[in-house]
């Protein structure tokens, strides 16, 4: 996602000289989001077993013994994206027609993951590298991020976050950009969204599952709810979205990460320290939403909102390959293999949006918003 800055409003505030917000960017947004995607990949790297065992030659907590236990929350970056991702796409979504609104997503989504499943699948067909590449059949379904729901086997191991983000942006699209963003319809969106999911939920059918996302809702909900907050901040509907969701939202993330009785579990995560990730992660973006972070205004922070999806696409597959080029092929040893290939994969993040991102979306979105 992009920098964005908030828009003026299509609806007229109760308190004009209160509630609207000022022009500014949202820098502190950006730093938030690189920190979540670091979140990710220290989990992706020493949080868990599986296909990263290969790759350092033996389980990462033999690799990061006390550290290990604490990468294994790094999974609940992925919580903490969808409550940006509530507030981002409602702010963004804000007064803005149907087809700017799939111009810009569609724009900001697709280029580098485009160029993210070709780059993996490449390496991946190197005789050097030990992993498995799809076939081009599966490879072409890839290119429309519809393989999760289809059963294809994926290039990228983070895309199913993306297949729920682009459920999410259908629902918003559908219920608030196509009939027109207003204060009292995203107020009805978030609590309808709620009611439904938790009907889903209790009614175990799947396509109602698919559609209303029970256990990843609270947190876009709470981000859109927080965006209220940053138009209102007394806006007492908006700080009840944020609560709810906040309570629903750490139930689901106890309830699929705690995992204290198996005694096989890579890592045990305990109920109050995944409550307080979950906690810390609505509390940071609901500090940028009150403005106490407008401080931290600094240009770099734009670049690292830049280079997050880039970087989030490629680190988990291809950090695989530099982790055991570097500690099996060079005998480096474990901190510096782990920092040199979150380094490496930033790099590579920076030369996706160089010279993919920057000279791509521009044409795409200016093509999606001019076709009929």
């Amino acid at each position: 996602m992009t920098t964005l800055t908030v828009r003026e409003v299509t609806e007229t505030p109760r308190r004009p000289d209160r509630t609207a917000p000022r022009e500014t960017r949202l820098r502190a947004l950006d730093g938030l989001r690189l920190v979540a995607a670091l979140m990710v990949a220290a989990y992706h790297y020493g949080g868990r077993g599986g296909d990263v065992t290969a790759a350092w030659g033996s389980s990462p907590k033999d690799q990061f013994p006390t550290l290990h236990q604490y990468f294994s929350y790094g999974c609940l970056g992925v919580q903490v994206f969808f409550v940006i991702s509530g507030f981002v796409i409602c702010m963004s979504g804000w007064g803005r027609p149907l087809k700017s609104f799939f111009a810009s997503r569609a724009s900001r989504l697709l280029p580098a993951y485009w160029a993210a499943v070709l780059l993996v699948t490449a390496v991946f067909a190197l005789p050097v590298v030990a992993y498995k590449a799809l076939s081009p059949s599966d490879v072409l379904v890839n290119l429309t991020m519809l393989q999760y729901p289809l059963g294809v086997d994926r290039v990228l191991g983070v895309c199913w976050t993306l297949w729920a983000e682009v459920r999410f942006y259908a629902l918003f699209a559908l219920c608030v950009v196509l009939p027109g963003a207003s204060r009292r319809r995203v107020i009805l969106f978030c609590a309808g969204w709620t009611l439904a999911a938790a009907i889903a939920h209790a009614a175990h059918q799947p396509l109602l599952d698919v559609v209303l996302m029970p256990e990843y809702a609270p947190f876009f909900i709470g981000g859109v709810g927080l965006y209220l907050v940053h138009r209102d901040r007394r806006d007492v509907y908006a700080w009840g979205i944020v609560g709810v969701s906040f309570l629903i939202g750490q139930h689901y993330a106890v309830r699929g990460l705690w995992n204290a009785g198996d005694p096989n579990a890579f890592a045990h995560r305990s109920s109050a320290g995944i409550v307080l990730v979950v906690a810390l992660g609505f509390l940071a973006v609901a500090a940028i939403a009150l403005g106490w972070l407008n401080w931290a205004n600094w240009r770099w922070l734009t670049v690292a909102g830049a280079l997050t999806y880039p970087f989030y696409l490629v680190h988990e597959h291809l950090g695989w390959v530099v982790i055991h080029a570097l500690h099996i092929g060079l005998g480096l040893p474990s901190a510096e293999t782990f920092a040199l290939t979150v380094v490496s994969m930033l790099l590579l993040a920076w030369l996706l949006n160089r010279y993919v991102e920057k000279p791509l979306t521009p044409k795409l979105r200016s093509a999606l918003a001019k076709a009929r």
